[in-house]
């Protein structure tokens, strides 16, 4: 592992010479061998501790042991703190070791895959990791590409070969590599070892589209370009064999180029506390000088007075340095306001977050048997906080799977199935696909509902069969047929792999190609087409033509292409069909469905061969070679006759645009970073519905350099803020920004927009001086895409918005392309999909569709940031009241370090007698049920903006803590300063007091946690209660006869609870305690819930409503009664958001109607709704007659 991480020089260039393994390894280039893991086992313990001391706790514990080590200040033991660091420490070193484990064992795995190669003459099996640049490999079917290779030579005519590169950039369609012709020849062996070329190209990086360099072999130069590399990652298919040539190996192959580092990933809340753990120390350190001052002042002028009998010990020779020794006793005795037992508690709360999601049964893919798995147990709550959401598109909002859906021919739609009385039929509704067992060659998975297209097909319709000869023909993809009548099409996109399948299933079946010809079996008759030339497709022209010579000798031109370019190179005699057929693009638009026009045109001989002879010679042309051709191109394709359209679907997963709404509603952004092209990703913007027509305007920047981008990227703002000067009802502008609170101008502006952005031009928009006007204009925008992005862009964006916008991000994606934008975000989401396993391994949370995105944030995010909220207010609330006590107490006691409690219960405090019900709460704890958090997706907005824990919170719970604090310790000490026993004698004694100080306390913050509590189960009940009873044993225990038998030492206090608890007084103190301490919380939260709730509270009591009012319903059917029903809907049609959340409107207008309601202040909406309610009641016809107010 050692050599895998060797740093070298950066290269200026590389050079690799075949079969040359003495001269490659001068240059020191970097094995074949990964390294994807952080520990080995020597440096696993250093490098662990030294993380886990990153954290300022895990130090400040550890100070805390050092200085309980010093005899001289230490009032406790070492032990309680060497204990819970040391089980801390453990547990986290055993979760780290454990992932470490499966990265190394997922790096051996893939270091030790076997492969051929060429080593002195002779193919020798070797591991991946023993594989050197200059090596010759040998390739066979479905083999992963073990290095970036050149290839060399193929099974396949003319030295092709196909590869899948879904591992790279997330398609999983096939692409075409071709060797240089000088190598395509050395399929032998014998030749391949005497082959001795030397490469000299660019030295390593990320750019998967792009390579360059030349081969210098026999005294000869021949240019290198991508189309000859097989890159890392991606497999071979459809090709028997190949030969390659490493050029790159291990971390310097361009998908390792892209993967992003590993790295350790906090949350919010972790670095929050980090944070407040050091201004607790301050303030600790605050009350230890108070106190030490205290202890210099009184040993000076009162303790002086008792030398005789309270003898300094011997190493104190001065009040002041007492007060030093004094200042460090209390800094061990306050330590308490943080417990480690907190960090414990919190990795066991995360530990039981990560169960739920792993035991959701709403989140099992039952196709695939695949749970949902968290795969790290540090970033639950995190899950409550996301406002941004990158994702991938293929395989992860899409299946990846083109399907022919309907197409219009002559001006006639065909797709859609009617039932009797004319209306189109729903999917469940429809009746058997279409029968295509009339032809032997069909495709059996290939589905069709309307029947009336193979009906035109079958009575011989010229234009019909014209459409499917065309889709027949025009196309780049490869037929193989290994048994007879088993047709296998190898296709570069699936697309045309659909169109070609669909020509296949209603007659025109394509057989087979040569360099020169086409064969189609046109309804079961065999015709042999002469292929004239291939105007192939491009980004530019948008469009791809075939001229073909039919057995008649007719020669005719097939193109299809975007209706954008293709409608303006039609005949002016198509103008009728034109208009229909641009209704039918319009509504297969509309479906978020992708759409090609068809149009043919005959070219007359003499015609062709001046065209051709023009072809020829732009080809051969030195210079701007591809705009000649463009030219001759645009010539020959105009003035062409409509044949009609096809419109193809790429299935989206079940739910993609259910989820993407609801995620929206919660004010998640939602950008989509994809490597497929602009139209497909913009396609299916509209099918997921990101993109909409309602949309004010959809922006799209494809320029080529950095004024061109900017420009774009300045008109899209100028026009957002054009269109914002007023938002209408009586608002201006300037008035929506004041009110909003918005950081940004663009932030606030009206209407829809939406961003597209291509790869070259996101490239320029990333660049330092660029990079904040790209954000802000894309932040302003509802939804973004980005198109024809590298793995290292998609990381870059995600970076990005880190950086600059201070929210949680998260990724998801299900390929190798997408690991580097995984491991970046905030929280990486792996799909268990199509693509491998390489997504999956690097991310945080993995699962099999893109829907148990909704529940993994909605539901699981929201319940683990509100559980872990309420508990750290409630652990900081808890702690502060106990530790206090002793602040208050220094006072009287000489400023001494004495405790007020004894210290077991010191010791069991945190361990015991408060740790389960805590503990309970932050597991289980829910405000609103699952099915609410998803009808109502605008709770999610206080994770969001971070309202349940923060630094105001913190200090709130700090406030409430010194406030139990004060009253704890000053009323039991002002009722025993008078109080007596029933026997008459004085009450007040040190340990009596501690019996009802500790006893106070600990029913006070088990009625406080009650208090907190939202959702009681059982366990709930059982911790509260049987720590409570757990208390009483353990106080009774202590001071039994048994325990001083045996350590009577330890327990000297026989009998001391039993009389203290015995006392009335005592019991009406820890009464008064507990109701001064509690009141005014229950106080505060009652007027909370009545001025001003939240929206949590506004659906839990519209919950109470419906309960009570299917209690009602079900009483009055018992007894018989038949009244109006009227009455029973007075209270639902009143004003305000009963109305709207009863009325079953759809999930946004709830979630909106509740949101506004919760901004009301001017009145009680609680008490409104009871007067109204009662109102109703009185008089039960009033309510119903009112008209219904939407």
């Amino acid at each position: 592992m050692a050599l895998c991480a060797k740093k070298r020089p950066p290269e200026e260039e590389r050079r690799a010479r075949a079969n040359d393994r003495e001269y490659n390894e001068r240059f020191q280039y970097a094995s074949n061998c990964i390294k994807t893991s952080k520990y080995n086992i020597l440096t696993f313990l250093p490098v662990n501790l030294f993380e886990q001391f990153q954290e300022v706790a895990n130090t400040y514990f550890l100070f805390l042991l050092i200085l309980q080590l010093i005899p001289q200040i230490s009032s406790l033991s070492w032990f309680t703190t060497i204990v819970p660091l040391v089980l801390v420490l453990t547990i986290t070193a055993v979760k780290d070791a454990t992932d470490d484990y499966f990265r190394h064992k997922s790096d051996n795995q893939v270091n030790n895959r076997q492969s051929q190669v060429l080593i002195n003459g002779i193919l020798q099996q070797e591991q991946w990791m023993n594989v050197c640049v200059g090596d010759i490999i040998k390739l066979e079917n479905n083999q992963f590409v073990a290095a970036d290779l050149l290839l060399l030579s193929s099974s396949e005519p003319h030295g092709l070969c196909y590869i899948e590169t879904a591992e790279l950039d997330g398609e999983t369609n096939m692409k075409v590599r071709q060797a240089i012709p000088v190598t395509s020849e050395l399929g032998d062996i014998s030749k391949l070892a005497k082959f001795d070329g030397e490469v000299i190209c660019e030295p390593p990086n990320n750019k998967l589209d792009k390579f360059s360099g030349t081969l210098y072999w026999k005294e000869n130069k021949f240019p290198l370009s991508n189309q000859n590399m097989l890159l890392r990652g991606c497999v071979l298919r459809n090709t028997e064999w190949c030969f390659g040539l490493v050029i790159f190996a291990g971390p310097d192959t361009k998908l390792m180029q892209n993967s992003g580092r590993t790295k350790f990933k906090r949350t919010s809340i972790d670095r929050l506390m980090n944070t407040l753990v050091l201004w607790i120390f301050g303030f600790l350190v605050c009350m230890g000088v108070i106190l030490a001052i205290g202890n210099a002042i009184w040993e000076h002028e009162v303790g002086t007075r008792f030398q005789v009998y309270l003898p300094w010990d011997e190493a104190v020779d001065s009040a002041f340095f007492s007060g030093f020794l004094s200042f460090w006793s209390y800094i061990i005795i306050l330590n308490t306001v943080v417990p480690i037992s907190l960090y414990v508690s919190v990795e066991v709360i995360r530990l039981g977050h990560s169960y739920f999601i792993n035991w959701d049964k709403k989140m099992f893919c039952m196709k695939k048997r695949t749970p949902a798995e968290a795969r790290t147990t540090t970033l639950n709550e995190e899950l409550g906080q996301v406002e941004y959401i990158f994702s991938d598109k293929t395989g992860t909002l899409t299946q990846n799977i083109m399907v022919f859906n309907k197409c219009s021919i002559n001006g006639r739609s065909y797709g859609d199935v009617f039932d009797v009385l004319g209306h189109k039929a729903e999917l469940g509704e429809r009746p058997e696909p279409v029968n295509f067992s009339f032809n032997p060659l069909a495709d059996k998975k290939f589905l069709f509902w309307d029947p009336t297209l193979l009906e035109a097909v079958k009575m011989g319709d010229p234009h019909t069969h014209e459409f499917f000869r065309l889709l027949s023909l025009c196309h780049t993809v490869m037929s193989e047929e290994k048994n007879e009548g088993e047709l296998y099409y190898k296709a570069q996109s699936p697309d045309e792999g659909a169109l070609v399948t669909a020509a296949r299933n209603f007659g025109f079946v394509f057989r087979s190609r040569t360099p020169k010809t086409i064969t189609v079996q046109e309804m079961g008759t065999a015709i042999t087409y002469q292929l004239l030339a291939i105007l192939d497709f491009n980004n530019i022209r948008k469009r791809m033509s075939v001229i073909v010579r039919n057995p008649e000798g007719k020669i005719r031109l097939y193109c299809k292409g975007a209706d954008t370019i293709l409608l303006d190179r039609l005949h002016h005699s198509t103008q009728e069909l034109l208009n229909t057929t641009t209704d039918h693009l319009n509504e297969y638009a509309g479906e978020g469905l992708r759409t090609l026009v068809l149009a043919y045109k005959d070219l007359d001989e003499e015609y062709y061969e001046e065209w051709a002879e023009r072809r020829l010679q732009a080809s051969l042309a030195q210079d701007s070679r591809e705009d000649r051709l463009a030219s001759v191109y645009e010539e020959v394709e105009s003035d062409m006759m409509l044949l009609g359209a096809t419109a193809i679907e790429d299935k989206l997963q079940q739910g993609v645009p259910e989820t993407i709404a609801l995620l929206t509603l919660a004010n998640i952004k939602i950008w989509v970073l994809t490597g497929d092209k602009q139209e497909t990703a913009v396609n299916i913007g509209y099918s997921c519905k990101m993109l909409t027509d309602d949309m004010t305007e959809v922006f799209i920047v494809t320029g080529h350099t950095v004024l061109e981008v900017r420009e774009e990227l300045r008109k899209a703002r100028e026009k957002m803020m054009d269109s914002s000067r007023t938002v209408g009802n009586g608002f201006t502008y300037q008035e929506k920004l004041s009110s909003s609170k918005l950081t940004s101008v663009l932030e606030a502006v009206a209407g829809e927009y939406a961003l597209v952005i291509n790869g070259h031009s996101l490239a320029h928009a990333l660049e330092a001086d660029m990079e904040l006007e790209f954000l802000e204009t894309a932040c302003a925008c509802k939804a973004v895409i980005c198109c024809r992005v590298t793995p290292l862009q998609k990381a870059q964006v995600v970076e990005l918005v880190k950086k600059y916008k201070k929210a949680v991000t998260l990724a998801i994606g299900d390929g190798a392309n997408d690991v580097s934008m995984i491991k970046t975000a905030h929280i990486g989401v792996g799909i268990s999909g199509q693509e491998g396993i390489q997504a999956v391994l690097a991310s945080d949370y993995s699962f099999s569709q893109f829907k148990f995105l909704q529940r993994l944030l909605l539901v699981h995010g929201r319940w683990s940031y509100l559980r872990m909220c309420k508990f750290l207010c409630y652990f900081f609330y808890k702690n502060f009241a106990f530790t206090m006590v002793h602040f208050w107490f220094g006072f009287f006691c000489g400023f001494s370090a004495q405790t007020v409690y004894d210290q077991y219960f010191i010791t069991l405090y945190n361990i015991v007698y408060t740790s389960l019900p805590v503990l309970a709460m932050g597991v289980f704890d829910q405000d609103v049920p699952e099915q609410r958090s998803m009808e109502y997706p605008k709770l999610y907005e206080p994770g969001q903006l971070n309202l349940l824990f923060n630094k105001r919170e913190f200090f709130i719970c700090i406030a409430q803590g010194i406030y139990t604090s004060v009253l704890m310790f000053f009323i039991p000490y002002g009722v025993f300063a008078e109080a007596t026993r029933d026997d008459g004698t004085q009450l007040a004694d040190y340990q009596s007091f501690a019996v009802t100080v500790a006893t106070s306390l600990v029913i006070v913050v088990s009625v406080q946690i009650g208090l907190d509590t939202g959702y009681w189960t059982a366990i709930n009940h059982f911790f509260i209660w049987g720590s409570l009873a757990v208390y009483f044993a353990i106080l009774f225990a202590m001071h039994s006869n048994g325990l001083f038998d045996m350590f009577p030492n330890q327990f000297r206090f026989v009998g001391n609870a039993q009389n203290t608890l015995a006392q009335p007084t005592v019991w009406l103190t820890i009464v008064l305690t507990t109701v001064v301490c509690i009141m005014p919380v229950v106080a505060f939260r009652f007027l909370k819930l009545n001025l001003k709730p939240d929206l949590s509270d506004t659906v839990r009591y519209t919950q109470l409503v419906r309960k009570k009012q299917k209690a009602q319903h079900r009483c009055m059917r018992r007894v018989g009664r038949t009244g109006s029903r009227r009455s029973g809907y007075a209270f639902s049609h009143q004003e305000g958001f009963g109305e709207l959340i009863m009325s079953g409107k759809n999930m946004r207008l709830s979630s909106l109607a509740l949101s506004g309601f919760t901004t009301r202040s001017s009145s009680s909406w609680i008490e409104s709704l009871r007067r109204k309610k009662s109102d109703s009641a009185s008089s039960p016809s009033g309510g119903a007659d009112k008209p219904f107010k939407g």
